[in-house]
């Protein structure tokens, strides 16, 4: 486990200055005297989420949003999910450490989430995403987060993830404001998909 590699990425000067021996110091400080602004750029990462995905409990994909390339390809994603699910779906923990990422994932029913992070990403941050989602789909779901009712309603899930992670940046934490965006998204659509079946049909079907 590399907790003490985590420190280094929220407060780099700091932590930097605050272990190894004094020519390992001086070598940081001084790195830091001739370049103050490296540091500025490169840490923190904002980049904070690598994926987030959804299965059942039979390991089996429902949702899957991967944020840079770790995983490549749908197989190698897939193969990814299938491990972790093993690793975990038969734990009480709440945090996994495989394939040099970390994981922290929420079972409900038939269903399990997960958040992915890198090895030295700060759990608290990705719990607070995976929290977030539960809650807001919890509250999208009237409280039935179980797989029919997920899948009945897999366009808006997408929209809740969309609306806390972009990109791996995370852009929203309080599960009240991911849904008045989501609502905001819905209402400001010109064309449902409903309507925009009705309209193909429409011209399918001549009206009498």
């Amino acid at each position: 486990m590399q907790r003490a590699e985590a420190r280094p990425r929220q407060h780099p000067e700091g932590a930097a200055l605050g272990g190894g021996s004094g020519g390992d110091r001086a070598a940081v400080a001084a790195a830091g005297a001739m370049d103050p602004t490296r540091l500025l750029f490169q840490e923190p990462s904002l980049y904070t989420v690598k994926a987030i995905f959804i299965l059942d409990n039979d390991g089996q994909r429902l949702l899957a949003k991967y944020y840079d390339d770790t995983f490549p390809s749908t197989k190698e994603q897939k193969t990814f999910e299938r491990s972790v699910f093993d690793k975990t779906h038969k734990t009480d923990s709440e945090i996994a450490f495989l394939e040099g990422l970390t994981i922290v994932y929420k079972s409900s029913i038939d269903l399990f989430f997960y958040v992915v992070g890198s090895s030295q990403e700060n759990e608290l941050m990705l719990v607070a995403v995976l929290t977030c989602l539960f809650d807001s789909l919890s509250h999208m779901l009237r409280k039935n987060v179980e797989k029919r009712s997920l899948l009945d309603n897999l366009d808006g899930v997408f929209l809740v993830v969309d609306e806390i992670v972009d990109g791996g940046v995370i852009l929203e934490s309080d599960p009240q404001q991911v849904i008045q965006k989501v609502n905001f998204r819905v209402d400001d659509s010109p064309l449902s998909e409903q309507s925009v079946a009705q309209v193909f049909l429409s011209r399918l079907i001549p009206s009498a």
